[in-house]
């Protein structure tokens, strides 16, 4: 599957983004996603995933309360709505997908990603 990241941008401290992830070449619904963030010289760590559903999704607790995961199977796009940023938000945002169904918080456990989009928040 080919993953498409999108949404990124500047944004100062307390306003919102929505990022989204467009999928194509397989059946979208048959994996988890999910988001992935990587600041310059930290690690990727995990932000938020959600089942082949969307029934259950689960978050970072650094961003819970202000970031929202969904998904829309029939447009095959997984989504991160972002709101109240803050300057430790800024990253290069991933998104990737799990061919197990149930969400992964494991980035090694994502088989495909896409390219990545930047988000800076200013303070």
């Amino acid at each position: 599957v080919q993953l498409q990241a999108s949404g990124g941008g500047l944004v100062q401290a307390g306003g919102s983004l929505r990022l989204s992830c467009a999928a194509s070449g397989r059946t979208f619904s048959n994996y988890a996603m999910g988001w992935f963030r990587q600041a310059p010289g930290k690690e990727r760590e995990f932000v938020a995933a959600i089942n082949w559903t969307g029934g259950f999704t689960s978050c970072a607790d650094s961003v819970k309360g202000r970031f929202t995961i969904s998904r829309d199977n029939a447009e095959n796009t997984v989504y991160l709505q972002m709101l109240s940023l803050k300057p430790e938000d800024t990253a290069v945002y991933y998104c990737a997908a799990t061919m197990r169904a149930s969400i992964r918080r494991n980035p090694l456990e994502y088989n495909y990603w896409g390219q990545g989009t930047q988000v800076t928040v200013s303070s």
